[in-house]
């Protein structure tokens, strides 16, 4: 059992009670972030990061942000390889046209637009050929999280992309299931699952990853929720509201990816189709005065990856994000990393991108961290654990 309960059901009325408060500090006058992936060079992103601190004040944000205990709801499994692991694993499977010098994966992970991140993401799925590169990719990323303080993340994961590769089922399951339980026993990190259906591969890829979701034999401890990921454009949503049924009687929680590369039609269609608790980027929402107000009154979190959406094109800069929109617009927003190393951040530095664009102070940046704890899906003891120790770092270091 986790320090913070089982995984489970959030007590009742979780989003009926308004978030926290922002809190602004006054602005800074620095220059616009750049985003970089020289960050992928070495094993720690905030060695190069995208919102340079110019000034006594920001350097001390920053050291409050890599205190500061959090949550982690949109990070993705393979996403998360730091490149000293990718290097790894291409060692071990020299076919591969994934580069083994991690300085050549600067260049490897320089994107031109959406299409071509999910052409060498797949090619970085491809290194994961056996539960041990199963296990060691879990476990790796467990410590790179607790490196960041993250207390609890729920780890996207596309088990068909394994499987349908030539791992075993039941070996896949068991290498990530050993990997949670090592890291919470060795670093404090809870991770839960949270499987995804690979969009782009259609409904043979929904059929098989409801099924590995469901059966009883196969269903991993720590699964909690289900997704669909991959490309959006001539992927719609309403066709997977059959396999999203199967999973919610199942007692799984709905968290698609939506209106990220597509109009905020596709976030109707994951609220509507898809009974989506949780929107995975949710970026257009913004065009659509009518769903904001919906998103706010019904307390419906917005899983927001700001250098992310930048690195895929899918937000011109991080002047136009539409986080400040989110947020004026009274939403749940919650703050991630999505595919960290691959675009040369952590969630640290995500942490810095969002105090910078929304002016945020240290109470600030803890009522976004306790916005992550309390749209999770850890049980209610576990958040409160959370929201007490973020509550407490938060206190000790205005203090001193």
């Amino acid at each position: 059992m986790s320090c913070y309960g089982q995984a489970g059901t959030p007590r009742p009325g979780a989003y009926d009670e308004p978030a926290p408060p922002i809190s602004r500090s006054p602005r800074r006058d620095h220059g616009p972030p750049t985003w970089s992936a020289g960050a992928l060079s070495g094993e720690d992103p905030l060695t190069d990061t995208s919102v340079p601190a110019t000034g006594t004040a920001d350097r001390d944000l920053r050291t409050f942000i890599a205190g500061l205990p959090k949550a982690e709801l949109h990070v993705h499994h393979v996403g998360s390889a730091s490149p000293r692991i990718v290097s790894e694993l291409a060692a071990r499977h020299p076919d591969s046209k994934v580069p083994t010098d991690p300085e050549a994966l600067v260049d490897y992970f320089t994107f031109t637009d959406f299409a071509h991140f999910i052409d060498v993401y797949l090619s970085v799925v491809d290194l994961i050929r056996t539960p041990e590169d199963v296990r060691l990719l879990t476990y790796e990323v467990a410590r790179d999280l607790a490196r960041q303080q993250v207390r609890y993340a729920e780890l996207t994961i596309t088990p068909f992309s394994s499987t349908r590769r030539g791992i075993d089922e039941l070996g896949f399951m068991a290498a990530i299931e050993d990997a949670r339980k090592a890291a919470e026993s060795e670093f404090g990190t809870v991770l839960r699952w949270c499987f995804d259906i690979p969009g782009e591969a259609g409904l043979e890829a929904a059929e098989e990853t409801t099924r590995l979701a469901t059966e009883d034999r196969i269903r991993p401890e720590g699964l909690v929720s289900f997704g669909l990921g991959g490309p959006e454009i001539g992927v719609p949503r309403p066709q997977f509201k059959p396999y999203f049924d199967r999973a919610i009687a199942a007692g799984l929680r709905s968290v698609p990816h939506a209106g990220e590369t597509t109009g905020p039609e596709t976030v109707w269609d994951a609220l509507t189709e898809l009974r989506a608790e949780r929107i995975g980027h949710g970026t257009s929402s913004a065009r659509d005065p009518k769903l904001l107000a919906h998103l706010a009154e019904h307390r419906i979190p917005l899983e927001v990856c700001p250098t992310s959406n930048i690195a895929t094109r899918a937000v011109r800069t991080l002047e136009e994000h539409p986080i400040k929109e989110f947020v004026r617009a009274g939403i749940v927003v919650t703050v991630n990393s999505d595919d960290p190393p691959m675009f040369g951040t952590d969630l640290n530095n995500e942490y810095a991108v969002a105090a910078r664009l929304l002016e945020l102070d240290e109470h600030g940046l803890a009522g976004l961290a306790k916005n992550a704890v309390d749209a999770s899906f850890l049980d209610a003891a576990g958040k409160a654990r959370i929201a007490e120790e973020i509550d407490a770092y938060t206190a000790a270091w205005l203090a001193h």
